[in-house]
């Protein structure tokens, strides 16, 4: 029986027990490696001895061998090293969550079978920038652009297309008090230059405010494409960035057809990166222009799966990891 590792956390959602349906139903075991619970509780060792690499998996239940798993899913790395701070001295935590990490994540990079993520593709996908370049070279329609931390330069970009959207480049959030806010997308206008100076000591990306018709969020797993639309516009919250009133919208958005070059872009956008997994979001325009904004190497789907008839994404995902379905090969030796 072909063995899947799924690396997740406690805290994810049921999206990881729909794909472990599948999963067993193609006739597959699955291996849950919750990374919140490593090192304290799972234990992971790799050995090179009598000509022979061997890798084990300990958790609570059960002591697991990895050098003979088939497939990888790289869902998601939260939380790793929970409870290590408060279990040795201070002055060793940040050395010894150093070591924790690499560890984890070497032991990912040298996986030699199938893997739907990798730590090294989350970080290069984290580079807005080669998102827009990629998707501007092979004909996908992308907003006016600049990224910097130069004030003059924004400023200059604000004034000549007046409308213009400032975004962060990473999931950005200020803690205050242990209050978590969420930095979304908002508008830049003239009336906001003097604060521009700020840009200084920390870069922004600025867009072209595209008018919004629809927004988009595409999920592709290997060849298959799932499209759905939303409103935004319905909410005064969500009008520039849906994010905002999200909780509010998700029983809002439909399936919806790609145009057929849009999506023959989109898929070789996946084809570039090399990776079998991407969830994109697309701005349409009144004029029904289609706009990438960028593609999420590791974004969520429930909320989208749940639309389908059956959750035919995780079905997706699960058959691709069971090498039930067409997928882009990427075995460190392959």
């Amino acid at each position: 029986m072909n063995k899947i590792l799924i690396i997740t956390h406690t805290g994810d959602n049921f999206s990881i027990e729909k794909v472990t349906e599948y999963i067993d139903k193609n006739g597959c075991e699955v291996i849950r490696f919750n990374v919140d619970e490593y090192p304290l509780t799972n234990k992971l060792s790799t050995t090179f001895q009598d000509g022979k690499w061997t890798t084990i998996l300990e958790t609570p239940e059960k002591k697991h061998q990895l050098e003979d798993i088939s497939a990888v899913w790289y869902r998601r790395a939260y939380n790793i090293g929970r409870g290590v701070r408060e279990e040795m001295d201070e002055k060793f935590y940040g050395a010894a969550m150093g070591e924790i990490r690499n560890t984890l994540f070497g032991f990912l990079e040298s996986v030699d079978v199938y893997s739907l993520g990798k730590p090294s593709v989350y970080r290069r996908l984290d580079s807005k920038e080669e998102q827009l370049k990629v998707a501007d070279k092979i004909g996908l329609k992308i907003p006016e652009t600049c990224v910097t931390n130069n004030p003059e330069q924004a400023r200059e970009f604000i004034i000549k297309h007046q409308n213009v959207v400032a975004k962060m480049q990473t999931g950005f959030a200020i803690y205050e008090d242990g209050v978590e806010s969420v930095v979304f997308t908002n508008v830049v206008n003239e009336d906001k230059l003097e604060e521009l100076d700020t840009l200084l000591y920390c870069p922004m990306q600025f867009q072209k405010k595209i008018e919004k018709k629809k927004e988009l969020r595409v999920t592709v797993v290997g060849r298959d494409v799932f499209a759905f639309e939303i409103d935004s516009q319905q909410s005064d919250a969500a009008k520039i960035d849906w994010r905002k009133d999200g909780v509010n919208l998700i029983d809002k958005w439909i399936p919806t057809e790609l145009p057929s070059d849009v999506e023959a872009k989109i898929l070789e956008l996946l084809d570039v990166y090399h990776v079998d997994y991407g969830a994109i979001d697309i701005i349409v325009s009144p004029e029904d222009e289609y706009y990438f904004i960028e593609i999420n190497a590791a974004g969520e789907f429930f909320w989208l799966d749940n639309l389908t008839e059956g959750n035919l994404i995780s079905k997706s995902i699960a058959d691709i990891l069971c090498d039930k379905a067409p997928r882009r090969s990427n075995e460190v030796l392959a």
